[in-house]
């Protein structure tokens, strides 16, 4: 197996793809941004990219969002969850807060970061990397002009950084939510804990078209644990959704909700069933059950073999 994650090496993004069962004796290839690691999967040149997703202070990973909507169809196979904790690297000539004037990382780290930040060093400039092991490998580029960066714990203990500041996340237990891609194929089996992701983009904007998507879901008792817009770059007021749901296309209320999405959105796109990293069974009522879709199949078809 061959996987991309985005890198460099030492980002929580090899961190979560060092949990795939295999990962670890198989060549990992890091990549530039999400788009690249995305990428190789398409064209082939990688099985499969870890890539993130989601994160508990931020919310959604604006670049993944749109990054997996567009372009040739991909498939979740799997998710997993790294807890994340960050330390402040400087150039070994800093000694104190006050000598830091430039702090690089990436913008949803600076996200988790910035009221410590704002309330520690409050004159630095934040420059963007596009991610956290970036910016703190530039500690070690003369040519790089920031003197601090805010990264992970593993990669600075694994270049030899000097570290001023052990965690500065203002969100103590925040979580990051990683997604493993790869080109459409089998289905993860049904595990009773699993999780559905799709790309539902409106075909007009109409007053009661996010209802309809909705009711999709609420009709046959399938849960929505992320819902987030997203533009599709063709104009203003146009969005798409990506959302995550509770279940598998295995079971006859997602397979239902599906097919009634599919009636508003010919065009939406189906991401894959994949087992939950964390979660409970969901609760199933009596009448959402797969023996109570599949009664009421039969007794359709029973009143139409009258016809």
């Amino acid at each position: 197996m061959k996987y991309a994650y985005l890198g460099p090496a030492g980002t929580f993004t090899e961190a979560a793809l060092l949990q795939v069962p295999g990962a670890l004796d198989s060549e990992r290839i890091p990549a530039s941004s999400v788009n690249s690691a995305l990428a190789m999967v398409r064209e082939g040149s990688a099985d499969a990219a870890m890539v993130p997703i989601e994160n508990s202070v931020e919310g959604g990973v604006s670049a993944t969002l749109d990054a997996i909507a567009a372009g040739e169809s991909l498939q979740i196979v799997a998710e997993v969850l790294v807890p994340i904790s960050f330390v402040l690297a400087v150039r070994a000539n800093i000694g104190a807060l006050e000598q830091i004037r430039e702090i690089s990382t990436h913008g949803h780290a600076w996200a988790q970061c910035r009221l410590w930040a704002e309330a520690n060093i409050p004159a630095a400039v934040f420059t963007p990397a596009a991610s956290t092991a970036a910016g703190a490998l530039g500690l070690l580029d003369p040519e790089q002009h920031h003197d601090a960066a805010i990264c992970s714990p593993l990669v600075a203990e694994a270049r030899g950084l000097k570290v001023l500041v052990r965690g500065v996340e203002d969100n103590a237990g925040a979580v990051t939510r990683f997604i493993l891609v790869t080109s459409p194929g089998a289905i993860p089996a049904p595990t009773g804990v699993d999780k559905s992701t799709l790309i539902l983009p409106l075909s007009e904007d109409r007053p009661g078209a996010l209802m309809g998507i909705l009711e999709q879901f609420t009709a046959r008792g399938v849960n929505l644990s992320r819902i987030e817009s997203r533009p599709t770059g063709a104009g203003l007021g146009r969005y798409f959704f990506s959302v995550d749901v509770e279940g598998h296309i295995a079971e006859e209320r997602v397979s239902a909700a599906l097919a009634g999405l599919h009636r508003l959105c010919p065009e939406l796109r189906f991401l894959g069933s994949y087992p939950a990293a964390q979660g409970t069974r969901p609760f199933i009522d009596t009448h959402n059950s797969d023996g109570a879709f599949g009664d009421a199949r039969d007794w359709v078809l029973k009143l139409k073999a009258r016809l």
